[in-house]
């Protein structure tokens, strides 16, 4: 590593005891929110930035001009070209990443004290006045490009891919965050700035910081950083009601594992039966080797390496999915242990046992996310896209403990639909029949 990786990867560890945290919110007078936990004991700060909107905002024929912008924000800002862009954030000993998803951009940042203002206006450069020059474009573009020929070749992008698109339809959920051959192809410069335009302005921002900044400081670092964003970005999309029925869609493709994607409609963030879905979902596919899936399909049978469910509550969409990997001649009852145990969840719910030993899991693991800097700003910003409030962090834990059994057994039967199971199974397997969706 370089030193000033080094240095940074040691100073982003800092971080207050769980108890000890506290969330303080700081409104700017540009108009701006944020969450902070002031930290002065080491002279670093970590700075979470989220744009709401992210991929889906592209139009059906530019998919993939949100990732291919995102990708070019340190590709050359101002007056910086890549290469001195790089040199310049070294030199800093400062690191900044940009990333996209389906629902947001993000941007995060973390920088030393002493070289805050020249950080923040570095950081300010690619977030402002990004050249997107045509020879990045180029050479980002070939990068995507890649990474899609690759996916085309991935059975687990193949189902997703798949899934994607049998359940959502024409919704921009539907398509690759990435993009296709064509469309990435086809994307000019012009649709690239269109897509920055679009995605990061300031009716869609979140921000938190953790570190070595006073209220005071942070509200004019943001009003700086951020303050020449558009006021307003591309139109969100609407919501998507997910229905599918039980069945199995094959896709063939040549390899001696299938991989199977299963799920149906799963619940949305703020459902009051959320907690005890999120309790349930432990104890049946995400809870490790203790999980009944991994016991029933790989402990008993030998069927898989790994199997695994979990909830996805996105902002326009909800589903509940889980993952499968095993051989041809094996995939078949791999999937129809899953059928028989996602049906025995719903009629019967969980045991006493299963349900303290979740509690006592979940309540353990909670503060080790805690741990450091970066993840705690990372996680205040986005307990604010899922609109928590700053007591969620202390209050968390006391809404897992009061969970019960007829809480669990309540929304297994609500949300455990066994005629509405669909798997996505990619690769040659044995015995299994391809049943199309009920249109």
């Amino acid at each position: 590593m370089k030193p000033f990786a080094i240095l940074l990867s040691t100073l982003f560890l800092a971080t207050p005891a769980l108890a000890e945290i506290d969330i303080r919110q700081v409104d700017t007078p540009g108009g701006f929110h944020a969450w902070l936990v002031e930290e002065p004991s080491i002279p670093f700060t970590a700075l979470e930035i989220r744009f709401q909107g992210g991929t889906s905002l592209d139009a059906p024929d530019k998919i993939g001009a949100t990732n291919l912008m995102v990708g070019l924000l340190e590709e050359g800002a101002g007056e910086y070209d890549a290469n001195g862009f790089a040199e310049a954030a070294e030199s800093l000993a400062t690191d900044f990443d940009y990333d996209s998803g389906r629902d947001s951009v993000s941007v995060s940042a973390r920088f030393l004290t002493e070289n805050r203002d020249a950080a923040v206006a570095l950081l300010r450069e690619s977030l402002i006045d990004p050249t997107f020059d045509e020879e990045s474009i180029e050479r980002v573009r070939q990068q995507v490009l890649s990474g899609i020929r690759s996916d085309l070749k991935d059975p687990d992008s193949i189902a997703s891919d798949a899934f994607n698109t049998m359940v959502f339809g024409d919704h921009p959920y539907a398509f690759p965050s990435e993009g296709t051959e064509e469309t990435v192809t086809a994307l000019t410069r012009d649709d690239i700035v269109a897509a920055w335009k679009g995605a990061m302005a300031k009716d869609r921002v979140y921000i938190a910081a953790t570190g070595d900044i006073s209220p005071e400081e942070l509200s004019a670092l943001i009003d700086s950083l951020l303050g020449d964003l558009p006021a307003t970005g591309a139109p969100m999309p609407a919501d998507k009601d997910v229905s599918t029925t039980a069945g199995t869609t094959v896709i063939p493709f040549e390899t001696p594992q299938s991989v199977a994607l299963f799920g149906q409609k799963g619940l949305k963030r703020d459902d009051p039966d959320f907690f005890a879905a999120y309790v349930m979902n432990t104890i049946f596919g995400e809870g490790g080797f203790e999980a009944r899936l991994m016991h029933e399909v790989r402990e008993k049978r030998g069927l898989t390496y790994g199997v695994y469910s979990y909830l996805l509550p996105m902002d326009h969409a909800e589903l509940y999915l889980g993952r499968v990997a095993s051989a041809n001649d094996r995939v078949a009852e791999a999937i129809d242990v899953i059928r028989a145990e996602w049906a025995k969840l719903a009629e019967n719910g969980v045991t006493q046992q299963e349900l303290d030993d979740a509690k006592t899991y979940l309540t353990g693991a909670y503060p080790l996310r805690f741990d450091g800097n970066g993840p705690i700003a990372r996680i205040l910003v986005g307990m604010q896209m899922d609109g928590l409030t700053p007591d969620y962090v202390t209050s968390r834990n006391a809404k897992i403990e009061a969970v019960t059994l007829e809480d669990v057994k309540r929304v297994a039967a609500r949300l455990l639909k066994p005629d509405e199971l669909r798997f996505v199974v990619v690769g040659q397997p044995e015995g299994i029949e391809d049943t199309p969706p009920v249109q």
